[in-house]
């Protein structure tokens, strides 16, 4: 089922090459589990600050890594177009900001301009620490650890479960392979953990 997903992805142009050639699948795969639902609710409404809520709010929402966010650049973030450019290697993958996500964006960009209005640090998410620092560092773990320590989750725990909330509601591994830009075994991965007794559509 794996190699069929990587030859549709192939045949859209969305890789180039099939990965999976040769490989035997293996056993003992660890399945991803959902967390709490009492966990999740109201989370951005407990996170203090705007740069906060736009870190927590990007991996909830759009499941962007954390790692990711710290690295973005003020001009991966384009408000006319409601789209946010996360940068992979050689590959761009493109968010698309629904109206939430623009908002947390927009808010950000307020606080950014009023509290350091001659910043010379080209990241999107800096402190008062980086603002002016001479090597324009990215944000910090610890600073982004700090963002989800306010509603007690890891950021590993809060993508995972925005997949498998996809996951559970489309059955699709193609469908989040577009969505999230994540390699299609981790698709794969997710799907089977959100469908555990349904087999996956033949792709064609």
């Amino acid at each position: 089922m794996l190699r069929s997903i990587f030859r549709a992805l192939k045949q859209e142009q969305l890789i180039f090459r099939n990965p999976t050639a040769g490989i035997q699948a293996s056993a003992g795969v660890h399945l991803p589990l959902p967390l709490p639902s009492d966990r999740l609710a109201g989370v951005l409404d407990r996170l203090d600050g705007s740069a906060s809520r736009l870190i927590v709010g990007l991996v909830a929402i759009h499941a962007v890594r954390a790692v990711e966010v710290a690295r973005l650049d003020l001009a991966d973030a384009d408000l006319a177009r409601r789209t946010l450019a996360v940068h992979r290697g050689e590959h761009t993958h493109t968010v698309y900001l629904d109206d939430l996500s623009t908002h947390l964006v927009a808010d950000w960009l307020r606080e950014r301009r009023r509290r350091w209005p001659q910043a010379a640090n080209p990241h999107l998410i800096i402190t008062s620490h980086s603002y002016r620092h001479p090597a324009s560092p990215q944000l910090s773990y610890c600073a982004l650890r700090a963002a989800f320590d306010q509603i007690g989750l890891l950021p590993r725990q809060v993508w995972a479960d925005r997949i498998l909330y996809e996951a559970r509601e489309t059955a699709d591994p193609v469908h989040l392979v577009r969505l999230f830009g994540i390699h299609p075994n981790i698709a794969v991965k997710y799907v089977h953990a959100a469908h555990p007794d349904k087999a996956l559509p033949r792709i064609r």
